[in-house]
């Protein structure tokens, strides 16, 4: 039995061993696929999910970390390649290290920079040594005779030496020259092609001389290669200009590069007309002298070109001619503000020159003056021109003559002083040499504003003459030598302009002007030196004067002007901080474009705004009219007579309509239009105060300019006879309106009827005691007539004889004497004050009476008065609507064009915005701006000055 047992026991313990690892691949298996193998043992819900979630995320991480050593070997991998690649490129690249032969290392570039600074400055210094002495030469006469000398020996030598070197060349070379030279840097002649003749010393000069050859060789293809690509440049250019004028588009502008004189003559342009203070002074060359003593002969002289009209003994210069003379390809003129040119080699150009010159000159004298301070630029440009700015002034006088202003002298003087009084001008004085120094009057001028002469060359004309009329030549050396006059100057010259002949051109007058200095006899006697006559020498001199002049202030005006700016940009922030600096033409134009704007709103008001302000208008002008020409004079005919009211009512009312209402509704018109423009302008929110004056001016001057169209009064007299026909009012509303109307116009009237009477009775109860105010003695006169009058009681509008005698004989009862004339004259607006008070209580009973009226199909006469009101009222109505679509179709357009070209006048009158566009603001605003201007003009001025250096 315990066998039976144990045996039983055992194989059980097998199986449940055998169970338990079948057990576990089971649990595994299920885990990895959720499903499970012991169909007859069930699976724990709660210890399997769990272990299912751990192995899943255990996978994953594995996934990952296989990504990463694929992603890393691919990295190390492509490195490899891309390494392999660049050497195998690198190895299949030529060799430049041929390069490092050829070019300099950096210690040679060095001593090459070093070495052309030194032969700049050495260059720079024999320059300025050369000029030395060609002044030195120019000033003495007998050293540049030395020098001629000189020169010439040693041109004699250098062709001696050329001489002597050729024929050596020939003794030592007995075979040609190479034909064909070898266009290399690098290439050497060949040994055997060198020839061999002599000694080793005709070698090295034969080798040097072929070394010459080619170096020329390549420079002449250097020089070639370079005019070959500025032709293919132009070729292009060409070609490009073409293919655009063939598609009809014009090609851009090219930018022509200003010459240096030009931008100077810009800088003083800016400056004309403003006075600077210290700032703006900068170099011109003023020419100032006595009336007919070659002042203008002078400048032509210099300009090379008879560019000035001339007079018969008369004044030419009226006015200052600011000429900037410089060097161009061609002999032309032009004005600043034109774009012609005048070509001063044909003699028709010089003569419309000279027309226009006259013509600016008595354009700018207008208003009775004989000079003006207006100043006439104008360029003059030609070969072999010096480039300066030239200032011709009128001349100065000592008579002035009846056809003359009373302040021409005085006039002249002031101007000749204040272009003088400028520390940087160079003044040209110009003394007729063939009158007595005594006569002379601007000498004292010119030695009052430059004393020590530092500034000042004079220049004496006429010389030919001086020469004939003087018994002493001796007179004329001491005038060139600065003894006679009481004035010094830089320098002292003398010229001829000219044989008294107009016609005579400028050629003809140079060569006069050498052969009388080459046979003058104050050449033979020396009492001149050669170097103070002729007008060439002399605009040499001014030429460099003004130059040199130039070079040295101009930085000191620069700084001025930089100065005064930042002054008043810092006035500018702290005054104005949040504004944008306008100048007037700025303010201008935003004030011409909002006006426009606002212009253009006119159209788009809605039709029932035009309406209602028309009919306002319409009424305003016309109310007058109606009630005192029509209605009270209506009343007073009938008297209580209806029939006979409506008939001198329908009278007026047409008379008043074929004569007067046309007319009334076109100004009524006009004057809605107005009221428009002012409600635009003022619901501008963002419109500057500043420029208001200049809107409102124009919106006045175009309303005053726009007349309206001459056929739409026609249309609104047929139009409002036809409203007036019509007597028979249709609606309640209607007849409100019109009751509404008549007690609006009797309750004004029945107001300015009591001011009239409080005018002339005097205070009245009230104003006595609370403001302590009384009566005059015929205000109390006038209220005893009021008063006898209203106890009389009478309801005409005029009083009978006897009633008139029964008021005056009570008032003479009670003291007061009055005339027939006195009492009828107090009775109108006693009358008028009763009539309106029975009017008004009418117009509130007639208010109620519609519903009568209406039964009565407009028979019914007791509110006559209320009908004659709508029939106006209509009329008006019509009217307005006629007027409304007349504005929006023709008026407001016409309007428009009215106001633009207001606008555009007022664009061209300087002086006028200047009116209208003033404050510290606007000329805050203008001086910044003309500041600004000049100093970059300036700056510009000085980068290109420093650059010609």
């Amino acid at each position: 039995m315990s066998r039976i047992l144990h045996n039983r026991l055992r194989s059980s313990l097998k199986k449940s061993t055998a169970w338990s690892c079948f057990d576990k691949r089971a649990v595994a298996f299920s885990i990895w696929t959720g499903k499970s193998m012991l169909l007859y043992k069930p699976i724990d819900p709660i210890n399997i999910p769990r272990r299912k979630y751990g192995m899943l995320i255990a996978r994953a991480v594995r996934g990952v970390l296989k990504i990463r050593y694929l992603v890393l070997g691919g990295a190390v991998g492509g490195g490899m390649t891309l390494n392999k690649k660049y050497s195998e490129w690198k190895d299949g690249l030529p060799d430049m290290g041929w390069l490092n032969d050829l070019l300099p290392d950096n210690d040679q570039w060095n001593r090459f920079t070093t070495t052309l600074l030194d032969a700049k400055d050495r260059i720079s210094d024999q320059l300025q040594i050369g000029r030395e002495l060609t002044l030195t030469l120019a000033a003495d006469p007998r050293l540049r005779e030395a020098g001629v000398e000189r020169a010439a020996e040693l041109r004699a030598w250098l062709a001696q030496r050329y001489e002597d070197a050729v024929a050596a060349a020939a003794a030592n070379n007995t075979e040609p020259a190479p034909q064909k030279i070898q266009n290399n840097l690098q290439s050497r002649p060949a040994p055997t092609s060198t020839p061999v003749r002599g000694s080793a010393e005709d070698a090295a000069a034969y080798e040097k001389r072929v070394h010459a050859l080619q170096e020329e060789v390549l420079a002449l293809q250097a020089r070639y290669q370079r005019e070959l690509q500025r032709l293919e440049q132009e070729n292009r250019e060409l070609r490009q200009q073409n293919m655009l004028l063939r598609q009809g588009r014009q090609p851009p502008p090219r930018k022509l590069k200003r010459s240096l004189i030009d931008m100077y003559s810009a800088v003083l342009d800016e400056l004309s007309g403003w006075e600077s203070g210290e700032a703006g002074r900068l170099p011109r060359v003023v020419v100032v002298g006595d009336q007919s003593a070659g002042k203008t002969s002078v400048l032509e002289m210099i300009a090379q070109a008879r560019i000035f009209p001339r007079g018969a003994g008369e004044m030419c210069t009226r006015a200052p001619v600011k000429v900037t003379l410089s060097e161009g390809p061609y002999h032309v003129a032009q004005f600043r503000d034109s774009s012609r040119e005048f070509d001063l080699n044909k003699e028709s150009d010089l003569a419309d020159l000279r027309k226009e010159v006259e013509l600016r000159m008595r354009n700018s004298v207008r208003g009775g003056r004989t000079v003006s301070t207006e100043v006439i630029a104008m360029s003059v440009r030609g070969p072999g021109l010096p480039r300066m700015v030239l200032v011709d002034l009128p001349g100065v006088i000592s008579t002035q003559t009846v056809d003359m202003a009373a302040d021409t002298r005085d006039a002249i003087k002031q101007m000749t002083r204040t272009y003088m009084d400028n520390p940087n001008a160079i003044i040209l004085c110009i003394q007729d040499g063939s009158v007595d120094a005594e006569r002379s009057n601007v000498t004292d001028l010119v030695s009052s504003c430059d004393p020590q002469g530092k500034r000042t060359i004079f220049v004496l004309t006429k010389v030919d003459l001086a020469e004939e009329n003087l018994a002493n030549p001796n007179r004329i050396r001491r005038i060139l030598e600065g003894k006679l006059f009481p004035m010094k100057a830089l320098g002292y010259y003398a010229v001829v302009t000219g044989r008294s002949r107009k016609d005579d051109s400028i050629q003809s007058i140079r060569e006069y002007e050498e052969r009388f200095f080459r046979s003058s006899k104050l050449f033979k006697d020396g009492l001149v030196t050669p170097s103070q006559v002729t007008t060439r020498n002399l605009s040499l001199a001014v030429a460099e004067c003004f130059w040199r002049m130039v070079r040295a202030t101009v930085e000191q005006q620069a700084d001025a002007f930089k100065a005064m700016r930042f002054n008043l940009e810092t006035e500018w922030k702290n005054t104005f901080p949040r504004q944008r600096e306008l100048d007037r033409d700025e303010l201008f134009e935003r004030a011409r474009a909002e006006l426009l704007d606002q212009s253009a709103e006119v159209s788009a008001v809605a039709a029932a705004a035009w309406e209602r302000r028309l009919q306002d208008a319409l009424w305003t002008a016309a109310k007058d009219r109606v009630f005192s020409g029509i209605y009270l004079p209506a009343a007073a005919q009938a008297h209580d007579d209806v029939d006979k009211f409506n008939t001198v009512v329908d009278i007026k009312l047409r008379e008043w309509a074929e004569r007067e209402l046309p007319t009334q509704s076109v100004l009524a018109g006009r004057e809605a239009l107005r009221e428009e423009f002012a409600a635009l302008m003022a619901r501008a929110q963002d419109s500057d105060p500043v420029y208001e004056p200049v809107k409102r001016e124009a919106v006045e001057e175009a309303l005053r300019r726009h007349t309206w169209e001459e056929r739409a009064q026609d249309v609104l007299r047929v139009l409002q006879l036809n409203a007036l026909q019509d007597r028979c009012v249709a609606s309640r509303a209607d007849w409100d309106s019109a009751v509404t109307l008549m007690e609006t116009a009797l309750k004004e009237k029945l107001t300015a009827v009591h001011e009239e009477l409080k005018s002339l009775t005097g205070p009245g109860f009230r104003e006595k005691w609370l403001y302590w105010q009384s009566p005059s003695e015929e205000q109390q006169r006038r209220g005893e007539v009021r008063a006898e009058l209203e106890r009389l009681g009478s309801s005409r509008p005029s009083l009978a004889h006897d009633e008139v005698v029964a008021v005056r004989d009570n008032l003479r009862r009670r003291g007061v004497e009055v005339d027939n004339d006195y009492i009828r004259e107090t009775w109108k607006p006693v009358y008028l004050k009763h009539f309106l008070e029975r009017a008004q209580t009418r117009a509130r009973d007639c208010k109620k009476s519609f519903y009568l009226y209406s039964q009565q199909n407009g028979t019914e006469k007791e509110c006559c008065e209320v009908v004659m009101f709508w029939r106006v009222s209509a009329t008006l109505k019509t009217t307005a609507n006629a007027l409304r679509q007349q504005i929006g179709n023709r008026e407001a357009a016409r309007l428009d064009r009215d106001l633009r070209e207001v606008l555009d006048e007022m664009a061209g009158d300087p002086e006028l915005k200047k009116k209208l566009l003033s404050g510290r603001r606007v000329e805050l605003a203008e001086e910044l701006k003309r500041v600004r201007q000049v100093q970059e003009k300036l700056e510009e001025f000085i980068e290109a000055l420093n650059k010609e250096k």
